[in-house]
């Protein structure tokens, strides 16, 4: 495929959701026809930041350290890949900058650097001090297939501290609708510019640009850039590091946008300062990939920035909204081949997203969630003046974590712990085990114990109803849950006392729970923790605030099949229903529930990135099924999460009818369904 050479040039006068865009896709000729590939893989755009080799002066070595490194980024799949600031002649050049022989010849090696990629399938970025009449900037040269299309000169010009750029340089600022002369070509000039390669929009800030109050790179997100890419030559201080992830970071999620910096590295002068080599790359507050500091090898430090997201996450903030467009800006537009497809994503899929990884980072997250669930629960109380709680006890996770939670409410208000009532009610499903496990919990903290057998009035019940004991359907399942609400709601009546309930965001998003049943509480506080977070808040607890007798039980709590234990046990006494047998793993559908309505993907991409993720642990057959499982239990059981009781919002992913979630209860899934429906006959 041949590139398409043209590059549209436009001052923009309507704000840039309104301007037309060209569709995203690679252009090819077929038969006379215009059509249109995908140009990237499920909206993933990948880019690397460059540290290079350089050589203070010599810009021969250096631009062939940047075609070379440019060819092994193509070889990569990078779509863009960005080199640090003034990298055809080093930073460091000082009053070198001012020599005319220094800068024409940067002029003729960045000639011939752009005539040199041109077969290369990918936008470049290089920093150059370029001329423009009689005085000199700071730039970040943007080019592509043998052409520049635009020159960005840098904003800020640091004059502080060890910095002395306004001795060599002119701030861009206000820059607008010119053009420079550079490398043999005439390309748009000014600090505005944005570039738009394949649907994609990108913009570039230079190094102190992103260390200033309100950085260039805000506007640009406003006016549609998506990416931002900074040119940098930050040298290296203790504790600056720090600070500048932060910032990259921060930058990131301010702009909801994906960050590229690189900054010098290995070669600039060590006269008075030392440059470390920066390649950090960020995704609205997340950094996905960064090199090594203080490395003597050049690094190219690749990501898959999820456009998507990015795009997902802009419709849904309406603060973001208010301001996009704000100011005129020039888009410049190109078409780029695709380039090699890489085998997988340069970006990590993380399976359990609502647990963190890092053992400290999930420390520090279960005693934050556990504040919040317990503040939630304190204010409830005060403001119903109540001293009791009642709460269903199974040993099953959930209400284990529900009566830790009212435990330390309880101790947070100075209330005495007896003023907990932990009612276990035994049925037809009920096994030694978790009978067990629940009197031993709720001994060990000292709470009220209750014991109310169900299986004499469930049996009247069926009697009464005409069902057949034998008939073990929904109705027979249903009837138990019912009478243990029924008991629980009716004690904390005659006690004066609030109903705790126990159900998950994990069973709200599959209904998996019954109407009018254990779905019904005074106060729900676990209703927007997922399962596999409970597990970790449980084990938590067991961990760093249990005596030894106390953390086996949460241990053996923790290793106890997930089920209801509305069902028989079977002839050993262990339990037979198991709730991941019947609805799929909750590994599974957390993950599926998180990239739904969180992150706004649909069927296809999830697969996508279930495969990556719980690669070797579940094929593609398996995840497809229980997407499918997923996609049709959660929309035909809308009806249960519209009738769900108040509870605390812990995380960026909850379900409550108030709050993050608006949904009718009889919206259909056909669009959804019939997207899987096709990926069974795709590999």
């Amino acid at each position: 495929m041949t590139a398409t050479a043209a590059v549209q040039t436009a001052a923009v006068t309507n704000p840039p959701h309104l301007r037309p865009r060209r569709k995203a896709g690679i252009r090819s000729e077929e038969d006379g026809k215009t059509t249109y590939r995908p140009m990237d893989n499920f909206g993933f755009l990948k880019v690397a930041a460059a540290v290079p080799h350089v050589r203070v002066g010599d810009c021969d070595f250096n631009t062939e350290r940047i075609a070379a490194m440019a060819e092994e980024a193509a070889q990569r799949g990078v779509e863009i890949v960005a080199f640090p600031e003034l990298a055809v002649t080093a930073y460091t050049c000082a009053d070198l900058l001012l020599q005319p022989a220094l800068l024409d010849a940067a002029d003729e090696a960045l000639a011939r650097l752009v005539k040199a990629t041109r077969k290369l399938p990918l936008v470049i970025i290089a920093g150059a001090p370029l001329r423009h009449g009689s005085t000199l900037y700071n730039c970040a040269v943007v080019f592509t297939q043998g052409r520049v299309l635009g020159v960005v000169p840098k904003t800020y010009i640091p004059d502080y501290t060890e910095f002395y750029e306004n001795r060599w340089f002119a701030s861009g600022a206000g820059i607008s609708e010119e053009t420079i002369s550079v490398a043999e070509q005439n390309a748009d000039f000014g600090a505005d510019l944005t570039f738009g390669i394949n649907g994609t929009e990108f913009g570039v800030e230079i190094c102190e640009d992103l260390w200033t109050a309100i950085p260039p790179s805000s506007h640009l997100a406003l006016n549609g850039a998506k990416v931002i890419f900074n040119l940098s030559a930050s040298p290296e201080s203790v504790g600056k590091h720090a600070y500048l992830r932060q910032l990259v970071a921060q930058q990131s999620a301010r702009t909801l946008a994906g960050y590229v910096y690189c900054s010098a590295g290995f070669g600039e002068s060590s006269t008075d300062l030392v440059f470390a080599g920066n390649g950090i790359v960020a995704e609205n507050g997340r950094i996905l990939r960064e090199s090594g500091r203080f490395r003597l090898e050049e690094q190219l430090v690749v990501a898959d920035i999820d456009i998507q997201r990015l795009e997902f996450e802009r419709r849904r903030n309406t603060s973001f909204r208010m301001h996009e467009g704000a100011a005129e800006n020039t888009v410049i537009e190109m078409e780029v081949p695709e380039g090699l497809r890489a085998a997988a994503l340069d970006r990590d899929i993380d399976p359990m997203p609502f647990v963190p990884q890092d053992e400290a980072h999930r420390s520090e997250r279960c005693e934050e969630i556990f504040q919040i669930q317990s503040h939630g629960l304190a204010k409830r109380l005060a403001h119903t003046r109540c001293k009791k709680a009642v709460i269903g006890i199974s040993g099953g996770l959930d209400s284990t974590l529900a009566l830790l939670v009212t435990v330390r409410t309880f101790d947070k208000l100075g209330l005495d712990r007896a003023g907990i009532i932990g009612i276990t009610m035994p049925g037809f499903g009920t096994t030694d085990r978790t009978y067990n496990n629940a009197l031993e919990l709720m001994r060990g903290l000292g709470v009220t114990i209750r014991e109310i057998p169900i299986r004499d009035a469930c049996t009247q019940h069926f009697s009464d109803i005409g069902l057949d004991p034998e008939d073990r359907s929904a109705a027979y399942e249903n009837s138990q849950a019912r009478e243990r609400t029924q008991i629980l709601m009716d004690v904390a009546n005659m006690e004066g006392g609030l109903v705790v309930g126990t159900g998950d965001l994990s069973e709200l998003a599959l209904g998996w729970a019954t109407y009018n049943g254990d779905q019904m509480s005074m106060y729900g506080v676990n209703a927007s923790v997922p399962k596999t977070l409970v597990r970790h808040l449980v084990k938590w607890v067991a961990d760093t605030e249990s005596d030894m007798a106390a953390r086996a039980t949460l241990l053996d709590v923790i290793d106890t099949p997930v089920s209801p234990e509305l069902l028989p046990a079977d002839k050993e006494g262990k339990i037979a229903q198991k709730t991941e047998d019947l609805v799929g793993p909750y590994e599974l559908h957390d993950f599926f529930l998180y990239n739904f309505i969180r992150a706004g993907y649909g069927p296809a991409k999830i697969l996508f990135l279930a495969e990556q993720a719980f690669h070797g642990s579940y094929d593609r057959a398996t995840i497809l099924k229980w997407l499918t499982v997923f996609f049709r239990r959660f929309f035909s059981q809308q009806f249960k999460r519209s009738a769900m009781p108040d509870g605390p919002k812990v995380g960026s992913a909850a379900l409550s009818p108030r709050g993050d979630w608006r949904m009718p209860s009889d919206a259909s899934a056909a669009v959804w369904l019939k997207e899987l429906e096709t990926l069974k006959y795709l590999k």
